[in-house]
Parts: structure tokens; C-alpha cells; sequence
């Protein structure tokens, strides 16, 4: 059975959509807020997100990051927002379909049965352990000693791509095109700093890392 995590906050369409998914074979979890739902992401195998970005407690733009923090599940958006602008930023930011509200079962249902088709294996966890820490890439923070660490933006980027490729060399070009944009490529002096900045903040001894290594000349690696 495939499940669909199904993050709403109108009671009469996530009961709607509860009934007739069902009726149509699928396993659902609902979920009325953001919250719920990363949490339910997190906890339970979902094979399809259906979304709608108005919610109580954040955006479902915010939800959409949370999930790609970690996952490359499918995300339907399910919106009454119509405009191109709304469609477009729901897309780029990591979305991939988009379904305007009022909408028709018949035509939900063929979206999550593409959604599904084209879906790849979930290859990573919400939850990365160390040693010393543990990133968690849903909710974009660290935690070391049950605390949370405090990291900028541009630190949390570059220890997030380096986690999502655990084990593997993640070259200095890709992390300063990644994190900074293009025309840093060759800003390796930007990547020591915030490597040893990370070092600090996460390694017992950042004079001598065991989680994140540098490979001379080359780039970076995560070992958990």
C-alpha cells in the first residue's frame, strides 16, 4: 500500500481525503500543521506528501525545506493559492506537482499515481549520529550534549551538504558553488574559515577531526 502523508488544516478536506484515499487503496496520515507533519516524516515510511502551504503554524514552504532537508519524497502541493508567483516559488523550492484548490479526486489521483512512478528509493535519514553530535537535517539543527548548537546559515549549509554525502569526497568547488553561488569557485580561503569555524562548534579536538576531514587539495569528507 502506498501511504500519503496528507497535511491540511481545513477538518472537512482532510476527512474528505482521508475516506476516499482510502477507498482508493492508499494508507493515509493526516496531519492539520507543519509540525505534525515533519514529525509524522519523520516517524513513519510516507511514500507521497500531499501539502497545502496554508497553515497555522508556518508556511508550507517551510514544510516543503524541512522535507528536503533529508528526503527526496514526492511533495503534491494542494493549494488555493492560484497565482504563477505562488507556483513557482512552490516549485523551486522543492516541490513537484502543484494542484489548485478547488480540485477534482479524479485528477488528485492521477497526480499521485505519477508522483509515485516517478519517485526514487529514500536514501537518507532524518537523523545523522556521531559520536559527539547529531544533525538533524529535517528541523536544520545540531544538537551535541542534548543542546542545541548554534549555527549561521552558511555553516549549516556547508555541514549539510557534507552530511547528505556521507563518506563520499565533496570537492571545495562544489561546496563554494553550492553554498556561495558560481562566482566563488575558487574562494577556498571562504571554506577553511567556515570548516574551522564547524570544527570548533562540533569536533571534540578540532585540531584533529574524526568527523570532518579535510582531503589536501582536494576537498572535504563526513565520517560519522
Amino acid at each position: 500500500m502506498t501511504t500519503v502523508l496528507i497535511v491540511d488544516d481545513e477538518p472537512q478536506i482532510l476527512r474528505a481525503l482521508q475516506i476516499n484515499l482510502h477507498a482508493h487503496g492508499y494508507t493515509v496520515v493526516p496531519a492539520p500543521n507543519g509540525t505534525t507533519a515533519l514529525a509524522a516524516a519523520q516517524t513513519q515510511a510516507i511514500d507521497v506528501v500531499v501539502l497545502d502551504l496554508g497553515l497555522p503554524d508556518m508556511d508550507g514552504l517551510d514544510v516543503i525545506a524541512g522535507l528536503r532537508g533529508w528526503t527526496e519524497v514526492p511533495i503534491i502541493v494542494l493549494s488555493a493559492r492560484h497565482g504563477s508567483h505562488d507556483k513557482v516559488e512552490a516549485l523551486d523550492a522543492g516541490a513537484d506537482d502543484y494542484v489548485t484548490k478547488p480540485f477534482g479526486l479524479d485528477e488528485l489521483l492521477a497526480r499521485l499515481r505519477a508522483a509515485t512512478r516517478r519517485a526514487g528509493p529514500q536514501a537518507a535519514e532524518p537523523l545523522v549520529q556521531t559520536a559527539e553530535f547529531t544533525v538533524d537535517l529535517a528541523n536544520k539543527q545540531v544538537l551535541r550534549g542534548g543542546e542545541a548548537v548554534r549555527l549561521t546559515p552558511t555553516e549549516w549549509s556547508v555541514l549539510e551538504l557534507l552530511v547528505r554525502n556521507p563518506g563520499r569526497l565533496v570537492s571545495q568547488q562544489q561546496i563554494l558553488t553550492e553554498v556561495w553561488g558560481p562566482a566563488y569557485a575558487k574562494e577556498t580561503h571562504y571554506l577553511r574559515v567556515y570548516m574551522a569555524q564547524l570544527r570548533r562548534k562540533l569536533e571534540k579536538d578540532p585540531a584533529a577531526p574524526v568527523h570532518l576531514l579535510t582531503e589536501a587539495g582536494m576537498g572535504y569528507r563526513f565520517a560519522a
